[in-house]
């Protein structure tokens, strides 16, 4: 997909995400490609100020986020960890030596009362991000997780407890106060837009806290591009996350078409896995276009390659 014109919006999460969006930094110019991050999974931890889908985004943006362990930051020490745990027994939460100045800096600047989006583009600056970074908001948005051990924070729920407790129902608290990023809403409402990307994130504990924000629907369609989105889901199963047991939990097929219609009119464009390539028939309607591509996304040329599928389905969608 060479010399893909107009600039790009993508909603992302954190791992799955982070990898399509670096992908599209392959093909995009930082002045091109803006990307909306989750922040309802952020939350405070030793009095820091954690973002953890900021975060994966930036890293992988950087080139510097670990590959093998799908999180945090590559060649990476644990010294802090080792002592906290000795002074406080707390080690449910993993906080590498490098990524803890990540969030130092972070909670420096917002005790200093500046905004989340001016320290997340000061982070992006400073390591090298290849893209604009945008938080989905400058309001307090929190997953919280309704299971049969009871009421969990996001983070008791998919890192503490492993996912492991059943899920009866999701609520983002303080997402009725909460308004979309005004950075955002510009990015949206920009007339060199040229497409908007959901990438394959979980679609209802990454995805939703975006298009729960008052005014976000209404700016994406109010935008009137393309909007493609990629499937977390492959042969039933999601590459990681929590998503497919999430969809079985909620009595909803684990499949790439369950999705694409949870999604509904919202979409304009599909992509599933080509070994899901006997689904496309049943996501296909009169405005919703579906294609099969390799999705898995191992390295930098698999992102590159799902990237370039996936602006080539925007460009064939203008």
């Amino acid at each position: 997909m060479q010399g893909f014109s107009g600039k790009i919006v993508a909603l992302s999460g954190g791992v799955g995400g982070a990898k399509l969006v670096r992908g599209l930094a392959e093909w995009l110019p930082p002045e091109q490609l803006t990307v909306v991050a989750n922040t309802a999974d952020d939350f405070d931890y030793w009095d820091l100020r954690i973002c953890p889908d900021i975060d994966s985004i930036l890293y992988a943006l950087a080139d510097l986020n670990d590959e093998q362990r799908g999180w945090g930051l590559r060649d990476e020490s644990w010294r802090t960890m080792v002592a906290m745990r000795r002074l406080t027994g707390d080690e449910w939460f993993q906080l590498g030596d490098q990524d803890l100045a990540t969030h130092i800096f972070r909670s420096m600047a917002l005790r200093r009362g500046d905004s989340l989006t001016a320290v997340t583009a000061a982070l992006g600056e400073r390591l090298g991000s290849r893209a604009r970074l945008l938080p989905m908001s400058e309001q307090a948005v929190a997953t919280r997780v309704y299971t049969d051990r009871g009421e969990l924070a996001f983070q008791e729920y998919f890192v503490r407890e492993r996912c492991e407790p059943r899920v009866e129902r999701i609520v983002f608290e303080g997402v009725d106060q909460a308004e979309l990023n005004p950075a955002v809403a510009e990015a949206l409402a920009d007339p060199a837009l040229s497409g908007i990307v959901i990438c394959p994130s979980n679609p209802f504990l990454s995805v939703d806290p975006i298009l729960s924000l008052r005014g976000c629907r209404e700016a994406i369609a109010r935008a009137a591009v393309p909007v493609v989105a990629v499937s977390p889901i492959i042969s039933g199963r999601a590459i990681k996350g929590p998503a497919a047991k999430l969809m079985e939990e909620l009595n909803m097929p684990s499949t790439a078409a369950a999705v694409a219609n949870y999604y509904g009119e919202l979409l304009d464009g599909f992509i599933i896995d080509d070994c899901d390539r006997d689904q496309c028939a049943a996501i296909s309607t009169a405005r919703r276009r579906c294609r099969s591509a390799q999705s898995v996304m191992r390295d930098l040329a698999s992102k590159r390659q799902l990237a370039s599928d996936t602006l080539s389905l925007l460009a064939e969608l203008r």
